[in-house]
């Protein structure tokens, strides 16, 4: 058994981790409440935003966590985008479509950061990156507290923006009953929109919060993908409350797997809890049975 003096470093480690996973998983979830489909393109869409933080970095010398307004604005506007101009046009409404589009999506901004960035990690330096900071006898990096305290706080916001806004409002209802919505005056087609950008605004955000402390490659969003997919399930499709505390789950059982079985096994009980929650809970901790 570990004593308390490592296991405890190892839990505040994986909940500085699990926000960040937490924040991810909220965009998604917030996809598929809406639209009710799986965004296989939120993988790639994170990858491009790690990207746009580490150009801005290089080469305008933007601090990554000065980046987040810049980087929120623009996925949320590709987002937007995306959501209006592809795939609701290549869709044709099917929902089927939607996969499949999101899946060619996907494949087009990887062969496309691979054509661009070939296949090379990169990395950025800043003057706190290798900082540390004591908690409760624990030393935790400064950009893990920072990524902590900023994917909680993007939480609470969007938790916010669901609850207290009118557009929050407009798309519970959408997300509840689309034809009631639509005879209500709500523009359904602007409500997804706003719903696919706000979803790829956390990707901008989450990326801004890892960066300082993590790394890019053409392939970086794959295994954050798979990760958030299991936050969603584990919480329950379309619940905000479980993606973020099944993503704080998430993350303290990937750091206390990493102490029992090495690092490379690390994400072992996070799959087991995947197949554990589809055998004896499929609905999630918090989702509601159909």
């Amino acid at each position: 058994m570990f004593e308390l003096s490592i296991l405890f470093p190892a839990v505040l480690n994986g909940l500085t981790t699990g926000a960040v996973y937490a924040l991810v998983a909220l965009g998604l979830t917030l996809i598929y409440g809406v639209l009710h489909i799986i965004n296989f393109a939120h993988g790639a869409a994170l990858m491009m935003a790690l990207y746009g933080v580490y150009f801005l970095r290089q080469s305008l010398g933007i601090d990554p966590y000065l980046a987040l307004p810049v980087m929120v604005g623009v996925m949320f506007v590709a987002g937007y985008l995306l959501q209006r101009l592809v795939i609701e046009r290549a869709s044709h409404g099917k929902d089927e479509n939607i996969l499949l589009v999101t899946l060619g999506i996907s494949i087009v901004l990887e062969n496309v950061a691979l054509l661009a960035f070939r296949s090379d990690t990169r990395t950025i330096d800043t003057a706190y990156t290798l900082s540390t900071v004591p908690i409760a006898g624990a030393m935790i990096a400064l950009p893990k507290v920072v990524a902590f305290g900023g994917a909680v706080l993007a939480s609470l916001v969007l938790l916010w923006l669901m609850s207290r806004t009118d557009l929050g409002r407009a798309i519970r209802a959408v997300a509840k009953e689309k034809q009631g919505a639509r005879l209500m005056g709500i523009n359904v087609e602007h409500v997804y929109a706003m719903s696919f950008g706000i979803g790829l605004a956390c990707l901008g955000a989450a990326a801004c919060f890892l960066l300082p402390a993590y790394y890019v490659n053409p392939q970086v969003g794959n295994g954050f993908v798979l990760v958030a997919f299991t936050i969603v399930v584990l919480g329950g499709m379309g619940s905000f409350a479980g993606a973020l505390l099944g993503g704080f789950l998430i993350g303290v059982v990937e750091s206390l797997g990493g102490l029992w079985f090495g690092e490379s096994l690390g994400q072992i009980g996070i799959f087991l809890i995947f197949i554990a929650v589809l055998l004896l809970r499929p609905q999630g901790l918090f989702g509601a049975k159909a």
